[in-house]
């Protein structure tokens, strides 16, 4: 299987508005980072799963050549997250039947919340006009799911005190958006061969994220063969970044593409 990543930044994204700092004014392509999202594929191309829905969604699908998904996982509601929701209508409208969202229990009833002109069954497009045809399934701590052809272990970690779920997927850990990684997530975690982390920067404490150093603190307990770093913020600069971590830890960057097998390899 593979991973692409859509987007490897927080939720202001880089550059940010009005920012003329150093990150954001660079001509590094990798230092250009959307909110986070991500793509699964299997081996084939035939099955893919998106993971979480971010503003730019439209445009990084597009960017990517993606034209088809089977499933999407939420990790959370956040809106960095969420927000591109609606960009799921070319998906169901393509395939003329409702396209299954995986979320747990309390994300998915902030989305039917959030989104009532998507899940209320009463409220019914004009004439003319669409909305995305989802359908929301739900998932538990520790318990497999099926979904696109995948088979995930969800796994929680805290935002502070937001629960947010990665997943083990065979060799593949995903954590995101994790503050605090309880020992039963880091049980679940050990044997992957390539981790997905979230850190911020170096050095400042955050409440709901882990920064760097707290990050390779974490991966060096895993010992995946490869970690990479998403959900990087404008204070870190790729290069810079990439030349301070360990051999076996990297930042990702938007577009970046894992082979996951026998021995993973990166390719732009």
């Amino acid at each position: 299987m593979r991973l692409r990543f859509l987007g490897t930044g927080t939720s202001f994204g880089i550059p940010v508005i009005g920012c003329d700092c150093a990150v954001c004014t660079s001509t590094d392509p990798r230092d250009r980072r959307t909110r986070h999202g991500a793509v699964l594929e299997n081996d084939a191309g035939t099955r893919r799963l998106l993971i979480d829905t971010p503003p730019e969604l439209r445009v990084q699908l597009l960017r990517a050549g993606i034209r088809s998904i089977d499933a999407v996982w939420y990790t959370h509601s956040h809106a960095d997250h969420t927000h591109g929701i609606d960009d799921l209508r070319a998906f169901s409208a393509h395939r003329r039947a409702p396209l299954v969202i995986h979320a747990d229990p309390a994300a998915a009833a902030e989305l039917r919340r959030r989104f009532e002109y998507i899940f209320d069954p009463g409220r019914i497009p004009p004439e003319g006009t669409s909305r995305p045809e989802l359908r929301i399934a739900t998932y538990d701590a520790y318990v497999d799911v099926e979904l696109a052809g995948f088979r995930l272990t969800p796994l929680p970690v805290l935002h502070g005190d937001v629960p947010v779920f990665g997943f083990r997927c065979g060799p593949l850990g995903y954590i995101t958006d994790a503050k605090t990684i309880p020992p039963r997530t880091l049980e679940h975690l050990v044997g992957v061969r390539v981790l997905v982390l979230n850190a911020l920067w170096f050095g400042h404490r955050h409440p709901t994220h882990l920064n760097v150093e707290e990050a390779v603190q974490i991966a060096r307990l895993i010992d995946a063969e490869r970690t990479f770093l998403v959900h990087l913020t404008h204070r870190v600069r790729h290069a810079d970044l990439a030349a301070a971590l360990p051999p076996s830890i990297q930042p990702a960057y938007d577009d970046l593409v894992i082979e996951i097998g026998e021995e993973p390899e990166a390719q732009a």
